[in-house]
């Protein structure tokens, strides 16, 4: 159904309402959804207006997969072997974090994870030692590429130069995600010894800082590929132009532009932003997308140097079904969905109750579905 607006906000008004452990009805759940719907799809109307106005837009995979710009030898290896080769498998080690950062997965409860256990990693999900990569590689093959991911690896970096070494000698492409706040020279040195392949810069969690910057000047001396992955959030749009001339001219290869993924422990912090679900998986602000590809259109108009890679909701979801199909599985078999425990009706309030953002199709509701009727 094509739900109008109005009877959406009507609707949520009223869901938002119900006890929070009072599930909805089948009829209430073909509402919520159409509603989730008409967001999702002016949401991505406006999306493909801004694509289109960007000069130059490549694209990576089938599908295709993603979409970038600039010079195709820079887009980062991680990222195809993510999307094109057998995914990507997490390796984890640290458990603390020496930043906050209000669109961090764990906000508020960084003091709360499950250390892995002395001597141990968690490779896929499993725990092993570095001895066991032996045995893993031996029974299971070799993955196209790994990342170091989980919470800021730099807190004890120095226990992850041998793993780095056992992936490096398989030819295994691996890269690393930092906040760069104890990136010094000696460390990068370090890493690109071992054989880190990529190391990538969470440039907004330190608000782009000088030293940061400065970090991934060095990096590049050591690294064969450095970028920048952040979040696409309003602080760290108006920070990079501050700082553009100086992170562009730093030597880096990319920057993966992430649409920012909210889930219960951040999204407190983005409350009162204009909301969408994509597919019914990840939920973002609609700025979030929005900033990215006005980044890229200003990248591609002044010809910059480096790789700016949409790295969208739509580009997770093609990593899962690409990672399935490595897997063997059926088609359509995906674990891409929503990670909250239940909809949140209210956090999806100020996007029905804003004027500038109309549906581009609105129907009356069937008869059984009026606001007023008994909806079960």
């Amino acid at each position: 159904m094509k739900i109008s607006k109005r009877d959406a906000l009507l609707w949520f008004r009223f869901f938002a309402a119900l006890p929070e452990d009072q599930p909805l009805g089948i009829r209430q759940q073909e509402i919520a959804l159409a509603v989730f719907s008409q967001i999702e799809a002016a949401a991505e109307a406006r999306f493909q207006v801004l694509q289109a106005d960007i000069p130059g837009l490549k694209k990576l995979g089938a599908g295709p997969s993603t979409f970038f710009i600039g010079p195709e030898e820079r887009f980062p290896g991680g990222c195809r072997s993510c999307l094109l080769g057998t995914g990507l498998s997490a390796v984890r080690k640290t458990n603390r974090c020496d930043a906050a950062c209000p669109f961090c997965y764990d906000y508020g409860v960084l003091n709360t994870i499950p250390p892995i256990g002395e001597g141990l990693w968690e490779i896929g999900g499993g725990r092993y030692r570095e001895e066991d990569l032996d045995l893993l590689f031996a029974l299971q093959g070799k993955p196209t590429g790994i990342a170091y991911v989980y919470l800021e690896p730099m807190m004890e970096i120095e226990k992850y130069y041998g793993i780095i070494r056992r992936f490096s000698d398989a030819g295994v492409h691996q890269h690393l995600y930092t906040n760069g706040l104890r990136a010094t020279e000696e460390r990068m040195a370090a890493l690109g010894e071992a054989g880190l392949d990529e190391i990538r810069f969470n440039l907004g969690a330190s608000g782009a800082a000088d030293s940061v910057i400065n970090a991934m000047k060095t990096a590049v001396r050591y690294i064969p590929q450095v970028g920048i992955e952040t979040p696409m959030t309003r602080e760290f749009f108006a920070r990079f132009h501050e700082k553009k001339q100086a992170i562009l001219s730093s030597g880096i290869d990319f920057m993966n532009c992430a649409e920012l993924h909210l889930n219960e422990h951040n999204l407190p912090n983005y409350w009162g932003e204009n909301l969408y679900f994509y597919r019914m998986g990840y939920l973002s602000p609609l700025f979030s997308r929005t900033l990215t590809l006005k980044l890229m259109k200003e990248a591609a108009e002044e010809g910059w140097p480096i790789v700016l890679h949409d790295c969208s909701n739509r580009t997770k979801f093609a990593r899962d079904l690409n990672q399935k199909k490595q897997e063997g599985g059926w088609f359509g078999q995906t674990s891409y969905g929503c990670e909250l425990p239940s909809w949140p009706f209210e956090a999806f309030l100020p996007v029905l109750e804003d004027d500038s953002f109309p549906f581009l199709e609105e129907e009356e509701l069937p008869k059984g579905y009026r606001p007023g009727d008994i909806v079960l």
